[in-house]
């Protein structure tokens, strides 16, 4: 798709607006000012380099963290043009660096694709940067120019003769935007190992000089190498990844598919190496060819019906066909369009027709050129539509008892007297006698308490009939105000009549609470993320200690807290500490002041940083296979505490 006869100069450059009030309003083009937000500027550098590779001009890209705060990337593009801009009367170099909206992107002969649709990626940077220095390695000889929050002090500068050739960032976040600026080496080496396996070929070399660390990433096989990393906890149905590659109207699709022994769908996709985890056209397209494909052979065969007991018929759905699936979709796009400026949703309408067509047809010789793969695939979709008709039954239980359908609501849950979800929230609350006592202490107003007797069931393990069966789960629904599944859609959560704003798991500071807590995220992550994703879920924070000294008392959260207010109150012989093992040895007034009162209470908001991440983690920690979750362990093993 590059064009190496190109020419990539000053005349390329496009300049749409300027970019004064990006520092005014940082969260609208980086989303916040947190630790996203933060490494987001890294990854919008690198992203324009890796769209240097996605021309074809560039093998390596170096990101290194510096101990002083600064961040470099360098890259052996071709470097930005450094020559004067027609319009601008300046170097396209300051035109880049200074104007949003301004970079070769818009320019289909310099870019035929690129991730940095929006072309505020590096205007963005230089803006939210104290100070930004950045060398272009160009025709023989180094360029030079540096900015102060965005403004340059100097024009471009030219420093001598170079046998090298690419562009240089090196920059450092504006601590009086950013509320930190500490890199997190994890999030940055997530990133460049997912954009080596989605640009096979490419070089990506990560330091960290603060704690001498460097790791390269590189990978020679792409999607094919990555399935089985994001795959890896699940027992393979078939022997081999399914693999699809294909071009059609300058649109690249790369498919790699596997099917395992679970129930659960999984599909990672990319556009121009954008994680598109709304989906979009490209994903309908995948979904179209996946189900017609398949059914053309269920349907040949005659596996579905059973002529002599018609109650035996099973008619299939999409998502049959889709119970089990792992799937990477990367595609490769002249002018995506996205849904909003996240880029989380791809809306090309001609994109759908050509991964359909491009994964249907190799998608069918594939199960031409394997009778026994594609038998044990059709197994296990009858299987999956067996499954769905129990769980359709016990979610209509779920429906029945919803006040989205009558005004029944568990009798364990106290409500609150608040009709307004925005003004109200709930708590989870391990254990009926915690629960009556969150309920003595709460502000009956706006907190509602629903006490869950023991540990949930491991939604990770079990079918989903057995999880919409199960009373705990379906309590948690009813109360929510919340239902799944629809005829149009049987995954779909209904959130229109969500109850309350917040959503608190409150369970004991030991290692039964953390699993219990554990039990209910990963019920929110596989059934409910959209209240993840809408910001609803918190963990309440209760203390660790109460210390007390003559009428003196205080609580710690944390053993380091403990310590300073011992140091502080003095000889410790007459000190009493008390160590909360459990939420029961609370009276209602302390729960109420330690954990509960808003002008007090410490709560921990849930969201999601990785999805891959986040499901990896999740399908080692409750899944069914022991050695990962053992390896887990012993790899994290030293940040835990050992509860005494």
């Amino acid at each position: 798709m590059s064009n190496k006869n190109t020419d990539y100069t000053a005349d390329s450059i496009q300049s749409l607006e300027g970019i004064e009030h990006i520092r005014l309003r940082p969260s609208m083009y980086i989303g916040d000012v947190g630790i996203r937000g933060l490494h987001h500027l890294v990854c919008e550098v690198i992203d324009n380099s890796v769209d240097e590779s996605l021309a074809g001009y560039c093998n390596k890209i170096w990101v290194t963290i510096h101990k002083n705060g600064f961040i470099t990337v360098m890259d052996n593009g071709r470097g930005i043009p450094i020559e004067i801009h027609k319009k601008e009367g300046k170097s396209a170099l300051e035109v880049v660096m200074t104007k949003i909206g301004a970079g070769g992107k818009f320019d289909k002969n310099s870019y035929k694709v690129s991730g940095g649709l929006h072309g505020v990626g590096i205007s963005c940077v230089n803006a939210l940067s104290k100070r930004l220095i950045v060398t272009v390695y160009r025709n023989g000889k180094i360029y030079q120019q540096e900015y102060l929050k965005g403004t340059p002090i100097d024009k471009v500068q030219c420093l001598g003769k170079t046998h090298l050739q690419g562009t240089k960032i090196h920059y450092l976040a504006d601590n009086s935007i950013f509320n930190s600026i500490t890199y997190h080496y994890e999030i940055l080496s997530t990133r460049l190992k997912e954009l080596a396996f989605l640009n096979k070929g490419l070089h990506l070399f990560l330091k960290d000089e603060r704690n001498n660390i460097e790791e390269d990433f590189f990978s020679k096989n792409g999607l094919k190498e990555y399935l089985p990393i994001l795959d890896k906890n699940q027992e393979s149905l078939i022997k081999n990844i399914i693999f699809i590659e294909g071009e059609k109207e300058d649109t690249i699709v790369e498919v790699a598919m596997q099917y395992n022994t679970s129930f659960k769908e999984k599909i990672y996709s990319y556009v121009n190496n954008i994680n598109t985890s709304e989906g979009g056209t490209h994903i309908s397209g995948f979904r179209r060819a996946l189900t017609r494909t398949f059914k053309k052979y269920t349907d040949r065969y005659g596996l579905l019906s059973n002529k002599d007991n018609k109650k035996d018929k099973v008619d299939l759905t999409g998502d049959d066909f889709r119970e089990g699936l792992t799937a990477i979709i990367s595609i490769r796009v002249m002018e995506p369009q996205f849904e909003g400026q996240t880029k989380t949703k791809l809306s090309n309408h001609e994109v759908g027709g050509i991964v359909d067509k491009i994964v249907g047809e190799m998608l069918n010789s594939y199960l031409e050129e394997n009778p026994s793969e594609r038998r044990k695939i059709i197994d296990k979709v009858i299987l999956s539509a067996k499954a769905r008709q129990a769980a359709k039954k016990a979610r209509e239980l779920i429906q029945k008892k919803s006040p989205i359908y009558n005004s029944i609501l568990p009798g364990k849950l106290a409500d609150c007297s608040f009709n307004n979800p925005e003004n109200c929230e709930i708590y989870l609350v391990e254990g009926d006698s915690a629960g009556g006592t969150a309920k003595q202490g709460r502000d009956r107003s706006f907190q509602a308490i629903l006490p869950l007797r023991g540990k949930i069931l491991n939604v990770e393990k079990a079918m989903q009939y057995k999880i919409f069966e199960n009373e705990e789960i379906r309590n948690i629904f009813t109360s929510l105000g919340v239902s799944i599944g629809t005829e149009e859609d049987p995954k779909n959560l209904n959130v229109k009549k969500l109850r309350y704003n917040k959503i608190i798991i409150m369970t004991d500071a030991d290692i039964d609470g953390s699993h219990i807590s554990t039990l209910i995220l990963t019920l929110f992550f596989r059934y409910m993320k959209p209240l993840i994703e809408k910001g609803h879920i918190y963990i309440a924070t209760p203390p660790l200690y109460l210390i007390r000294k003559g009428n003196h008392s205080q609580y710690a959260w944390s053993d380091e807290e403990r310590e300073k207010i011992i140091q502080r109150l003095g000889k410790r012989k007459k000190i009493n500490i008390q160590r909360y093992k459990g939420l029961g040895e609370m009276n209602a007034e302390q729960l109420w002041e330690t954990t509960m009162n808003p002008k007090k209470r410490t709560l921990r908001k849930v969201y999601i940083e990785n999805l891959s991440e986040a499901d990896k983690i999740f399908s080692i920690l409750m899944g069914e296979e022991v050695p990962p979750r053992r390896s887990f362990i012993e790899k994290n093993a030293i940040h835990a505490k050992i509860d005494v």
